[in-house]
């Protein structure tokens, strides 16, 4: 497989003042296509920073950050914004749904960025959330739906621009344990069936192990290359 994300050298700094606070030092990570990768550590160790660096929502200090060719350093705010609608979908903890939305409704919002017509929407919309089992449920409002279903809605307006890559920030970490198996089976299935490349911020050694491969990250340093145990506990 390709490479999809090649990061190299990677560094990431913010200013507080006078002070340097060091986020990300020297990080080198290959993704290829169609990977699932799971990225852990402790709260601080930079985790979900290097997620938004990926994502395209900020921006490395210095070194190289290659998403799908595209050299993310280089592109202005314009260019950034529209490269991130067209090749990312998000996945938040918290769903991050629009409560004044239905569920087609908020599934829909990444495709009205598209030249898509009204109908290859409606097309578009009714297909993932057909795939998330939630066709019945595509007029309800996020206050309507368990945590559970609110997941599925925000996974089905993830894929549905049919993204290069599908960044996860501790997806199941607001759900019950149900739940979360329900979540991380349908993001198993985006990327074994579908071949969905997907990079997934957790706490939770249980949703990891559902990943391809681990990578640990301590204050800023990522680890080497973990093979995903087999005496993790599965999910049930």
């Amino acid at each position: 497989m390709s490479a999809l994300v090649d990061i190299r050298n990677l560094s990431k700094i913010y200013h507080r003042g006078d002070q340097i606070i060091p986020v990300l030092t020297n990080i080198s990570l290959v993704i290829a296509e169609g990977e699932f990768l799971a990225l852990m550590g402790p709260s601080g160790s930079g985790k979900s920073t290097l997620l938004n660096m990926i994502a395209g929502i900020d921006r490395p200090s210095s070194g190289l950050l290659r998403v799908g060719g595209a050299d993310i350093g280089e592109l202005t705010e314009t260019e950034l914004a529209g490269w991130r609608a067209a090749n990312i979908g998000f996945i938040f903890q918290f769903y991050n749904l629009m409560p004044v939305l239905t569920a087609y409704e908020n599934v829909e919002l990444p495709l009205l960025l598209t030249g898509l017509s009204k109908k290859e929407r409606k097309e578009h919309v009714e297909l993932v959330l057909n795939m998330v089992g939630l066709a019945d449920r595509m007029e309800h409002y996020p206050a309507q739906l368990s945590g559970g279903q609110q997941q599925r809605v925000a996974i089905a307006r993830a894929v549905v621009s049919d993204p290069l890559v599908i960044v996860a920030d501790e997806p199941t970490g607001d759900l019950d344990r149900a739940s979360a198996e329900d979540v991380l089976l349908l993001m198993e299935h985006l990327n074994e069936q579908l071949g969905k490349t997907i990079i997934m911020v957790t706490h939770d050694q249980r949703a990891a192990a559902k990943a391809h491969s681990i990578r640990h990250l301590d204050k800023g340093i990522l680890n080497d290359a973990d093979e995903v145990s087999a005496e993790m506990p599965a999910l049930s």
